[in-house]
């Protein structure tokens, strides 16, 4: 059965904990997850269910009625219970081969005496270990797998798993610990179909609610007779509609930025758990953001409107830019070898690249047939591009000196792909998520085509020097200024 991977992202190595802590429950904070899972399922959920099965039970009665006589007959159900005799076959005779031994180790023929020892190196993460993370669907659960990838041995597992209790959308690794000791941790957000962004602890397995919650719904009303009703004061402030993407500010390490199908883009501040700023420029749904990878106040979105505004967070109403495109922006992600230039890729198959502080795009490059759901550039090599599409498609492009060509194109055989990421420690490496096959780990530089243009190219290791590269990108955005894009 087909279990479709919506949203995928990387953790480096060495950052995970080597041996995870495993959740203790005492029988109280069992109890009281068990009183909020129900008091979030609602009191209507009881007679909704009884009703489908008593209809259920209905439809079932009624199809056995319309059976006739003749066709149980072929069944013969009368003699269901009895035991077919082949032969005069005795207990001995079937016994007689079959040798019992006290334990594992006394069987010549087991090998493999115990698999606890296997199971323990499984659970151990190495230094050498990327953490890989999807977001799975299945028919009746949601659920945030964490995989162990290992470059130098080859080797792919699933780790743990984690409950989620809703679609989700995005993910976003960060580091930010919102505990008074400020140390560094290892989180993932992940944003989903309700208004709420829940962070997780990685290094803890069987959890069963997040670290913390930033968002939140009305609280229900249950007042007396009399009472006012809640001012927006008392009201929890954030989204109003599903979490479309997350993008964490690694200079600022407390603030993270949300795009929302309410049209709004949200600044948090984590450490109180609240909204710092709220953007609202784009007139749809905001599909996609990307904090600059070097500039602290410098954030891009993307929008269903057609647009991609740059914001100067400092002044994000008086000091944006906005473009605008021939469709609806998928993907939007800065170049890190030209700290200036940004990524944006459409719904029409498009991807274009662009100067932040110019009004012309810098190429236009017809990718793929359908939507470009992944834009992804190499950790390391520069020019190295990888895009993933509704069309099923996977396509390396070389854009070096701004004119991109195409290195290679496969039929991922995933179906329809909606996600990718690149590896930040491996160049090469590149996971994608689609409707089939959930996630695929590839090494691109296993093809000959890869290697001849990239292989020789020289690999950069990012610092934060480069920011000087291009200084107060949206701060020499002029004020409120517009360009249109031609495909």
């Amino acid at each position: 059965m087909s279990c479709p991977v919506t949203c995928v992202a990387w953790v480096r190595c060495g950052v995970a904990k080597e041996t995870p802590d495993k959740v203790q429950l005492g029988e109280e904070e069992l109890n009281r997850l068990i009183e909020e899972a129900q008091n979030r399922l609602g009191d209507g959920a009881d007679g909704s269910n009884e009703g489908e099965s008593t209809c259920g039970r209905a439809k079932s009665s009624h199809k056995n009625e319309d059976l006739s006589d003749e066709e149980l007959d072929e069944y013969d159900l009368d003699n269901y219970d009895e035991d077919e005799h082949t032969g005069d076959l005795k207990l001995e005779d079937s016994l007689a081969a079959l040798a019992v031994y006290g334990s594992n180790d006394q069987d010549p023929y087991i090998t493999l005496k115990t698999t606890d020892q296997y199971e323990q190196e499984d659970f151990l993460i190495k230094p050498s270990d990327n953490l890989v993370l999807c977001g799975r669907v299945d028919k009746d659960y949601c659920s945030l797998e964490v995989h162990v990838y290992n470059h130098e041995e080859d080797s792919f597992y699933v780790h743990h798993d984690i409950i989620l209790p809703a679609y989700p959308l995005c993910l976003e690794w960060l580091n930010f610990d919102p505990s008074p000791d400020e140390s560094l941790g290892n989180y993932v957000a992940v944003g989903n179909m309700t208004p709420v962004i829940d962070v997780w602890d990685l290094d803890i397995v069987e959890s069963l609610e997040p670290v913390f919650s930033l968002g939140g719904t009305k609280e229900k009303k249950k007042k007396k007779k009399g009472k006012k009703s809640l001012s927006s004061e008392d009201t929890v402030k954030g989204h109003t509609d599903a979490v479309l993407d997350l993008s964490w500010n690694k200079q600022s390490r407390n603030v993270l930025a949300s795009a929302s199908a309410d049209n709004t883009v949200i600044l948090w501040d984590m450490s109180v758990g609240k909204p710092a700023a709220s953007l609202m420029l784009h007139t749809d749904k905001v599909q996609t953001l990307q904090f600059h990878p070097f500039e602290t106040q410098t954030l891009i979105s993307g929008s269903y409107d057609k647009s991609a505004v740059l914001y100067d967070c400092r002044n994000p109403q008086d000091n944006h830019r906005t473009w605008r495109f021939s469709g609806q922006v998928e993907r939007v992600t800065w170049n890190h070898f030209s700290p200036c230039n940004f990524l944006a890729s459409t719904e029409d198959g498009f991807v274009y690249c662009l100067d932040a502080r110019s009004d012309k795009p810098v190429f236009t490059l017809k990718a793929h047939d359908e939507e470009v759901s992944g834009l992804q550039l190499s950790s390391q090599i520069k020019g190295c591009l990888v895009t993933s599409s509704a069309d099923k498609y996977v396509k390396i492009w070389d854009i070096l000196g701004d004119r991109p060509s195409l290195i290679h194109s496969r039929a991922m055989k995933m179906g329809v792909l909606f996600c990718a990421a690149a590896c930040p420690d491996f160049p090469f490496v590149f996971a994608f998520g689609g409707e089939r096959e959930g996630l695929r780990v590839w090494d691109i530089s296993k093809i000959s085509a890869v290697n001849e243009v990239f292989g020789n190219r020289e690999r950069h290791v990012l610092a934060s020097a480069n920011s000087a590269a291009c200084s107060s990108t949206a701060g020499n955005s002029s004020n409120d200024s517009e360009t249109a894009m031609e495909s």
